[in-house]
């Protein structure tokens, strides 16, 4: 029952916010990607990208990892790297990044309760640090556009594994728009707006031409 008097106009702490969360992107390789048959792949790699600018822009603690870079997989997409060119790549030898004592230190190291995480294959090494946080306290984000799995059935049945153990589906522009959450905060107005004509498809478009109609201070 809702008590009328209490009701307020203040976020619900279920939000992600800059000082709420950190952003795990696990192993975007080139051998990954070829493996990858749920979706369009130059789609995830600008999904990718997007919540990688995303994170940057409202300084957001990432940490980047992969598998087996030299041995297998490669390295991780250059497009990634371009973005934080001095964060600390942490390589492993586990499919489940979880069980990687680097990869799980760093993630304690941000202090964040919420992880928003993106990665391939989304049946493998999604689930398994997914299902891995969530099992000792933690709040997870699964960014679906930018993770793919081998096939549309990987990575959906994935997927649904996830949000049955507790985890939270969700798009990278909806990261963007939620730590946004107000076109008013004009320190971060400019960068996200960029994110987003750079990386938002039709939205980014739409964008451009609503501030060259309307003034260069259209909303998003």
């Amino acid at each position: 029952m809702v008590n009328i008097s209490d009701v307020t106009a203040a976020p619900s702490p279920d939000l992600l916010t800059p000082d709420n969360c950190a952003v795990l992107f696990v192993d975007h390789q080139p051998q990954m990607f070829f493996g990858t048959g749920s979706g369009d792949r130059t789609a995830i790699i600008n999904s990718t990208v997007g919540l990688a600018k995303a994170a940057k822009v409202f300084d957001v603690p990432v940490v980047l990892s992969t598998v087996a870079a030299e041995s297998f997989s490669g390295p991780i997409m250059p497009q990634l790297a371009d973005v934080f060119p001095d964060q600390k790549i942490i390589d492993r030898t586990t499919m489940n990044a979880w069980e990687d004592i680097d990869f799980v230190e760093a993630v304690k190291a941000t202090g964040r309760k919420k992880l928003v995480i993106a990665g391939l294959w989304t049946e493998v090494c999604v689930v398994l640090p997914t299902l891995s946080a969530i099992s000792q306290g933690y709040e997870v984000y699964v960014v679906t556009d930018a993770s793919g799995g081998v096939s549309p059935q990987a990575h959906e049945h994935a997927v649904q594994r996830m949000v049955q153990g507790g985890a939270i589906p969700v798009t990278w522009v909806q990261v963007l728009l939620e730590l946004q959450r107000d076109w008013a905060r004009g320190e971060t107005y400019v960068p996200v707006t960029e994110v987003v004509k750079e990386h938002g498809g039709t939205y980014g478009l739409g964008l451009v031409y609503a501030q060259a109609v309307i003034g260069a201070h259209a909303a998003g």
